[in-house]
């Protein structure tokens, strides 16, 4: 697809942003990015504006990924076979339906069967 390597989950952006080594590997990867993604990260409740033009300048790096009705039917399997919340389930429904593994640390995602994951395990 397009040569996207991997869908970053928002707190695997988040750990990029603030250099933790766990993301070193993928920062020159073709990576992608759920709208969901994107929301989170620029809605954060006091971002400061030059928080936020970092994120945008991760954010136009990435291929980005919106809502189609097959990722919106594969959300809605996985949020009722899992129990996942709604972003989760969109997100890792993007990751599915574009057939690439999806970067994070959330080991929530664990219980997605169906998920190519790759699980950060972020330094201290």
């Amino acid at each position: 697809m397009n040569g996207i390597e991997f869908i970053i989950d928002t707190n695997a952006i988040l750990y990029s942003i603030n250099d933790n080594p766990c993301m070193a590997e993928y920062l020159d990867s073709e990576c992608g990015i759920s709208i969901i993604t994107e929301m989170e990260l620029l809605s954060f409740r006091n971002i400061t504006e030059e928080e936020e033009n970092v994120i945008r300048r991760i954010v136009e790096k990435c291929e980005y990924f919106s809502l189609t009705k097959a990722i919106k039917e594969k959300a809605i399997v996985i949020r009722r076979k899992y129990g996942t919340k709604l972003p989760d389930s969109i997100v890792a429904a993007t990751a599915i339906c574009n057939n690439v593994p999806l970067i994070t640390a959330d080991k929530g995602f664990l219980k997605i069967k169906e998920l190519n994951l790759i699980l950060l395990e972020p330094t201290a």
